[in-house]
């Protein structure tokens, strides 16, 4: 069994965004020749997410519209005596920090409309960082 690894870089400009990140990660899938196995992609941050859904600009503005009336930013919030961004944690355990992909012939395996972002929940954030393992043959 092989695997591989990849960290992603990069820095958001706005307090809530997506980062398309299917381009890099299917292009790391390919340059890596596994065959058959998984991909598993991870967010370094406590305030983003790592979502797969269909890239289509309503739909991500319904999103980000949906997260501000679910957690708003002006609730008193404990820790924001701290950072400020309680509602950017809560709703990053919600949403979920990975997600996992299946490989199949040399191909990252995702349905037609499905696209894989990073949700940024805390910005405009340098150095983000996105993990990914490619564990297969």
């Amino acid at each position: 069994m092989k695997q591989k690894d990849k960290e992603l870089i990069f820095a958001t400009n706005q307090k809530k965004e997506f980062i398309l990140l299917t381009l890099q990660i299917e292009n790391f899938v390919s340059e890596s020749k596994i065959k058959e196995g998984f991909c598993l992609i991870n967010s370094l941050h406590a305030t983003g997410a790592i979502i797969i859904n269909e890239n289509e600009e309503g739909l991500k503005e319904d999103i980000l519209n949906s997260l501000t009336k679910l957690f708003p930013d002006d609730i008193n919030y404990k820790h924001n005596i701290h950072d400020n961004n309680a509602s950017a944690h809560i709703a990053s355990i919600l949403l979920g920090q990975n997600q996992t992909l299946i490989i199949r012939n040399g191909r990252l395996q995702r349905g037609t409309w499905q696209d894989i972002f990073f949700l940024e929940l805390d910005g405009p954030r340098q150095g983000r960082k996105v993990l990914l393992k490619i564990i297969g043959d």
